[in-house]
Formats: C-alpha cells, sequence, structure tokens
C-alpha cells in the first residue's frame, strides 16, 4: 500500500514540477518571441487555466498521500528531509493559492475584456511567484534525498 502512496506523491509531483519547467522553460520564451501581446495573453491564460487544474488535483494527491505516509511513521524518527519537504511543499500550496486567488483571476478577467495591459501586468505577477514555487519545489526534492 505504501508504494501505491509514494507513487502518486511522485506522480503528483512530477507533474507540478514539470508543468512549471514547460512553462518557463519552453512556452512563455518562445510566446514572447514569437507573438504580439493578445495572442500570447490569451495563450497564456488559456495554458495556465488548463495547468493551474492539474496543479489543483497534483496538490490533492501531494497533500493526501504525503500526510498519510508521514502519519505511518513516528515523526520523531523520519528524516529531517521529510519535515524540510513537508514546510516547502505547504508553502508551496500557498503560494499557488495565491496565484490562483489574486493575478490569475485578474489575468482572466483581464483577458476576457480585451485589457491588454492589465493582462500583461497580471501575467507579470505570476511569473516570479512561478519561479519561485519552481525553486522550492526542487529544494523539497533536494531536502529529501539528501538530509537523512
Amino acid at each position: 500500500m505504501y508504494e501505491w502512496f509514494k507513487f502518486f506523491h511522485l506522480a503528483a509531483g512530477i507533474v507540478w514540477l514539470g508543468g512549471m519547467a514547460l512553462v518557463i522553460l519552453a512556452l512563455r520564451p518562445v510566446a514572447i518571441a514569437r507573438m504580439a501581446p493578445p495572442e500570447r495573453l490569451a495563450l497564456m491564460s488559456g495554458v495556465l487555466t488548463r495547468f493551474f487544474a492539474m496543479v489543483w488535483i497534483s496538490i490533492a494527491l501531494i497533500l493526501a498521500t504525503g500526510f498519510w505516509m508521514l502519519s505511518m511513521s513516528d515523526m520523531k524518527l523520519a528524516p529531517k528531509g521529510w519535515h524540510a519537504m513537508s514546510g516547502l511543499g505547504l508553502l508551496m500550496c500557498l503560494i499557488f493559492a495565491h496565484i490562483w486567488f489574486a493575478p490569475f483571476r485578474r489575468l482572466k478577467a483581464a483577458v476576457a475584456n480585451s485589457d491588454w495591459p492589465a493582462a500583461g501586468k497580471a501575467l507579470g505577477q505570476i511569473h516570479p511567484l512561478v519561479l519561485t514555487n519552481f525553486a522550492l519545489g526542487w529544494l523539497a526534492v533536494l531536502a529529501v534525498i539528501v538530509w537523512r
């Protein structure tokens, strides 16, 4: 049973980190280089709408499986990396919730109203938060692997 929970925990983390890598390292730079703001902002809004739905599912799986796996161990004996991963993961969830409920909502509303300056501003607020979550995600992976 534990192996299944670990599989779903890892799969959800891979979806979240992999999606951020795709957006940060591939999609965003190409969209900026090749598309005018209205098309680029509409594309990014559409892509993020789909991706963020996957992130919510990933968060649910990560939290459920992570808490279950932690509950199966003596917290005093759990590796320090597990505790670090838990704290970093919870911080990532809070940052994502902020993205979802603040700048992402503004982005979608601005794109729907063809308010391109407001859409650009909202997307500009999302980017550093996603970069932060990307770095935190890799720190969590590093912590759980290295810090025993």
